[in-house]
């Protein structure tokens, strides 16, 4: 008796399982579905790749944001080929240059750099430049040999 009990309760399971029609309906507000696609766009726009750079300050107190604007401006005007971006984590300002994709890349700009602006090398997201094969090519036919 305890079995065909367990049978039909079982197959009662079964057939109310079997009568979902598997549809699953999310219901929200539209702005935080227009802010998630604007999240996916920028992420679209903004491309990086694990790198390295250089932090050469990390300011706080009175007039840090000055000094970091100053700083990174100074260093511009010097190396102009090099990016420099100042990032705001609180309290700090920090003073961030260089693209670099190798530690070896940044190691050599540091020792470059590190008389006058000191710095070290840091884990970060960088914003690439297209790799130019044509400067990895001999430059002649001798160089090959």
């Amino acid at each position: 008796m305890k079995r065909i009990l367990t049978l039909l309760l079982a197959a009662g399971c079964a057939l109310c399982a079997m009568g979902q029609n598997n549809r699953i309906t999310v219901r929200g507000d539209a702005s935080v579905s227009n802010m998630v696609q604007k999240h996916i766009e920028l992420n679209e726009r903004m491309q990086t790749i694990p790198g390295y750079r250089i932090q050469i300050a990390s300011l706080s107190g009175a007039n840090s944001k000055e000094r970091a604007f100053d700083l990174r401006d100074r260093f511009a005007s010097e190396f102009s080929t090099v990016q420099a971006y100042i990032i705001f984590d609180e309290p700090n300002f920090k003073v961030k240059v260089g693209d670099f994709r190798t530690r070896l890349e940044a190691y050599r700009f540091l020792q470059t750099i590190k008389d006058t602006y000191g710095g070290y090398i840091i884990k970060d997201n960088i914003y690439p430049t297209p790799l130019n094969f044509d400067d990895m090519l001999p430059e002649s036919d001798e160089e090959m040999n």
